[in-house]
């Protein structure tokens, strides 16, 4: 979660428009529109080392968030949550949540452990990053610069 100095619109209209990873997100090379309208919206998102999902929007709900798949095309999805709390007239806070496809079809017991100290860590650091590049942007008004707050293991 982080707490930005703007409306939840303005928060919203941050992470609505289409293509707004390319300024936003430290760990992108491109994000590519492949269909935003009413009827659907899916984007494609190339990380700097080259990896490539696809985002599928679930739900769309003007200023509160939406949900998503994302993976390979026709490979494992998982799936995201982008949380807007609005905190009066002119703060807001943003939170995404979400539940990886890694270790898809392991016992819940077999997972925990390499969940808990190999996925969770690199994945909180992830979206850490992330929402820092939306603040950096909100804060600046510049793109965010790629790595801005250092590589990933996954995604750099």
């Amino acid at each position: 979660m982080r707490r930005f100095d703007v409306s939840a619109e303005r928060l919203w209209d941050m992470i609505s428009t289409p293509g707004s990873l390319n300024d936003n997100h430290p760990f992108c090379r491109t994000n590519e529109v492949l269909a935003w309208d009413d009827d659907g919206r899916a984007d494609r998102l190339e990380y700097l080392n080259g990896r490539t999902y696809v985002r599928r929007f679930q739900s769309w709900t003007p200023t509160k968030g939406y949900t998503l798949l994302i993976g390979e095309e026709g490979g494992y999805q998982s799936f995201v949550e982008w949380t807007i709390e609005a905190e009066g007239e002119h703060h807001a806070s943003l939170t995404i949540s979400v539940h990886p496809f890694l270790l898809a079809g392991w016992p819940r017991w077999a997972s925990a452990l390499p969940y808990g100290l190999w996925i969770r860590p690199r994945l909180r650091r992830y979206l850490k990053a992330v929402l820092a590049g939306y603040h950096h942007v909100e804060a600046t008004g510049e793109a965010v610069p790629r790595n801005h707050f250092g590589r990933h293991g996954w995604f750099s």
